[in-house]
């Protein structure tokens, strides 16, 4: 039986999510890589397991994450049943839906139809009773948005999600859904969205939009998908993610030029004591607006060191001056 660090509480960092009640771990995990069938389960219930160990207590999942689509729930709902049962109440689970799931026109975007037989189905592969939080994974421009919000605002008054979230909606997207779920008498309490050092479009705009509707914003993809790491400093391992699958972080992103960015932020972090990783979390959460940052790893010893920028979150004007001048 497994048995939780009893200290796991002393080094994370909790954030509040928006003007909710909500806090996050500072540093989460996400599922959307090595949770599928064709990888092993043992390391998967250790990834997990540690994370919980070191204080990260929102796990991040969607109903397509895999492969095949809905491995990673059925996995993580393994590891509940054997392990983290216990610990329900000391922990958040995520769940979204808005890309593809099944084949027909029900089985996509943002219709009532497809969100709540979504959730039903994440609900049996995880073995729980409810989400703490469900998403509308992406905007769908052909259905009404207040049919969208009308699903999130079903899930969570029937009490199979405790909050409502939106992913991937630009700032126009975002003041639209919250003012139709407001009217429903539903507060939208996050967005998840991509940023990071070499992803900064929701710089323009979102950040501000989240503040003004006290929203909070909970990233993925922070480190871009590894390559803000020492991983590709030396070459593209064989082991790695570009080498396994190539479908998110491709060959052609590895460019040279971004390789001596990397390297240059590497000489940053050394003189913070950080890692390049830490260096490109810390960053992030120096954002206010931020209330976690989703990390997915491939062993227990990236997740450790991810946990690690909670060390150092401080950054003075000078490093900012110097990361912005090679981020350029």
């Amino acid at each position: 039986m497994y048995t939780s660090d009893p200290n796991r509480y002393n080094n994370m960092l909790y954030l509040r999510c928006g003007k909710s009640g909500l806090k996050l771990s500072a540093i989460s995990l996400g599922l959307w890589h090595n949770f599928g069938y064709n990888d092993p389960f043992d390391n998967m219930r250790r990834i997990v397991l540690r994370a919980f160990d070191l204080g990260i207590t929102y796990f991040d999942l969607a109903n397509n994450y895999g492969p095949p689509p809905g491995a990673a729930e059925e996995n993580f709902g393994r590891i509940f049943k054997f392990d983290l049962k216990p610990y329900r109440d000391q922990i958040i689970v995520a769940t979204k839906a808005g890309y593809t799931m099944w084949e027909g026109p029900y089985g996509d975007w943002g219709s009532k139809k497809y969100l709540l037989a979504s959730l039903d189905q994440s609900l049996k592969r995880m073995n729980l009773d409810y989400v703490d939080i469900f998403y509308s994974h992406r905007p769908d421009p052909e259905t009404p948005i207040e049919e969208t919000m009308e699903a999130l605002y079903q899930a969570v008054h029937s009490g199979k999600a405790l909050y409502a979230g939106i992913s991937n909606y630009n700032p126009e997207q975002t003041k639209l859904a919250y003012s139709a779920a407001k009217q429903m008498g539903l507060k939208l309490i996050v967005n998840q969205v991509r940023y990071n050092m070499f992803a900064r479009d929701v710089e323009n705009g979102l950040f501000d939009t989240l503040n003004e509707l006290g929203m909070g914003a909970v990233i993925y993809s922070p480190l871009a998908q590894g390559l803000l790491t020492e991983r590709y400093l030396d070459g593209i391992p064989e082991d790695s993610r570009v080498k396994k699958s190539g479908v998110f972080l491709k060959e052609s992103d590895i460019t040279p030029e971004r390789i001596e960015k990397v390297k240059k932020l590497s000489e940053i972090a050394k003189r913070r004591g950080q890692t390049v990783s830490q260096l490109a979390l810390s960053w992030i959460l120096r954002n206010k607006v931020v209330a976690s940052v989703i990390v997915g790893a491939s062993k227990v010893s990236q997740i450790e060191d991810n946990v690690g920028c909670i060390n150092n979150l401080e950054f003075s004007e000078e490093e900012l001056k110097e990361i912005e001048e090679i981020l350029k």
